[in-house]
């Protein structure tokens, strides 16, 4: 089960807060050397299926207090072991693990505000979901993909979140 890096109960919310959602890609992990180059290069391309995306919640309580910024994913528990990623690649399950972390703020780069949550608390709703979340990764089929529309879903009430974004960034 994954551990907390934040309490849910309270990292956010309460009277007069407020949830903007927002999706972020980054580079897909590889061994250093050039399983990372080919990655990085696609992902400069912007290679759409070969990004790693993952779910941000910035909520903003009163205003005298800056905005907290907590980021889900869900990614391979050894993304540099080149073991796994052959695994990955070649359609095999591997163990996943779901991260929850703080971020200073939003990322400037290839970060899309997806809109409100429709949820009172979408950071106890997050964990929720993380709950039944099943750890078993397998690309193309349960993969950060499936994990960020399934959270985005839960948070917006939208289904297939990545297809509206990629339509709207080809």
């Amino acid at each position: 089960m994954m551990k907390p890096l934040i309490n849910p109960t309270t990292a956010v919310g309460g009277a007069g807060s407020s949830h903007e959602l927002f999706i972020a890609s980054a580079p897909l992990w590889a061994a250093k050397g050039p399983p990372q180059f080919l990655l990085s290069a696609a992902y400069s391309l912007n290679v759409w299926d070969l990004q790693h995306f993952m779910l941000i919640v910035r909520s903003s309580s009163p205003p005298s207090l800056p905005p907290q910024v907590v980021v889900f994913d869900f990614q391979p528990k050894a993304p540099d072991d080149p073991f796994v990623a052959i695994a990955a690649l070649s359609g095999r399950p591997v163990p996943g693990t779901i991260l929850v972390r703080k971020m200073g703020k939003l990322p400037n780069r290839r970060c899309w505000r997806i809109g409100a949550s429709i949820v009172d608390d979408p950071i106890r709703e997050a964990y929720e979901f993380n709950r039944g979340w099943d750890t078993h990764l397998q690309i193309g089929h349960h993969d950060c993909r499936h994990y960020t529309n399934g959270l985005a879903e839960v948070l917006t009430g939208e289904t297939r979140i990545l297809d509206r974004l990629r339509g709207s960034t080809a």
